[in-house]
């Protein structure tokens, strides 16, 4: 059997100074049948002629125009000749059978439309994700965040979802749902992928032997983190629950929503804790342009709403 391409694309922005350790890692893959391309938002720093001189077998995807993390991997996605799609963020490094691990997994089983990856920090003693999880509170979480490495997180098995810095999707599920939601911009997108792709049934899985390894915050964080995680999880909602549940689950999105302001306003000397309330503010500023999104992905939804909630994580307390 031809072993599939895969496509490994790298968003970046004036990125230079993180891509060779991301790139080199890359170069070393144990998976042969690989194109590497860089989704280059415009940079202005010295990633062409880093790309040009030091990789030459990469492509880079010149973009006009910075579209942010959602934007700028759909460019990626379109561009991509793989079967298999895999995300990477420019501040990580992948063991060198990342993506053969990933492939296999696909391979194996035909119901999944994507893997999620065993993350570690930079310390690659710590976990940074293993899975995305979705909770019944409507707060999105990543499993086993900031918790010590450890044989608990060498178990395989389904998950919510890929963390979009170290994801790999199957080409057809991508075709069946659509890509990332470029409103979101950064920040969520891969999250509300995984709620669009779990409504159309197709599952994903954790595959701990396909490791990467993450500085965190070289690209983002702070008040971008702050502002749009705020922001797009109104969004997210909005689009993504299906009715009856938004019923249900109502009383504990509120108080989740509540504890996140006042958090915030208890911290309000701090420009993440503002960007938090701005972030707030601006999701249900743009409720009614969030809630026009909502009839296709819910006209197009496969599972009943309690598979749905059975794929909900119990909220914080």
């Amino acid at each position: 059997m031809v072993a599939p391409l895969a496509t490994v694309i790298v968003p970046t922005l004036n990125g230079a100074h993180l891509l060779p350790e991301c790139l080199d890692s890359l170069m070393q893959q144990s998976y042969a049948n690989l194109e590497v391309i860089v989704a280059d938002g415009a940079s202005t720093d010295g990633t062409p002629a880093l790309l040009a001189s030091a990789y030459p077998s990469v492509r880079r995807l010149a973009l006009r125009r910075n579209a942010g993390f959602s934007g700028n991997v759909n460019a990626g996605f379109r561009a991509a000749r793989g079967e298999i799609l895999c995300l990477l963020n420019n501040d990580a490094q992948a063991e060198p059978d990342w993506i053969a691990a990933c492939v296999d997994t696909l391979s194996a089983r035909p119901s999944l439309g994507s893997v999620a990856s065993k993350v570690l920090f930079a310390d690659r003693q710590t976990i940074n994700s293993a899975g995305d999880l979705f909770c019944r509170d409507g707060a999105a979480r990543q499993r086993g965040a900031g918790q010590p490495d450890a044989p608990v997180w060498n178990v395989p098995g389904p998950v919510f979802g890929a963390t979009g810095g170290a994801a790999a999707y199957r080409r057809a599920m991508l075709a069946d749902t659509g890509l990332l939601d470029e409103a979101f911009f950064m920040y969520l997108e891969d999250v509300d992928l995984a709620f669009r792709a779990q409504l159309r049934g197709w599952d994903c899985y954790y595959q701990p032997l396909a490791r990467v390894y993450h500085r965190g915050g070289a690209t983002g964080g702070g008040v971008l983190e702050s502002y749009y995680n705020g922001r797009n999880l109104i969004r997210l909602l909005a689009k993504d629950l299906p009715t009856r549940l938004a019923a249900r689950m109502l009383p504990d999105i509120l108080r989740y929503q509540a504890r996140r302001a006042s958090a915030a306003l208890h911290a309000w000397r701090g420009s993440a804790a503002r960007a938090t309330l701005r972030g707030q503010v601006s999701g249900l500023v743009g409720l009614p342009a969030h809630l026009a999104a909502r009839p296709t992905v819910q006209r197009r939804r496969r599972i009943s709403d309690a598979s749905v909630y059975a794929l909900l994580s119990p909220g914080s307390a």
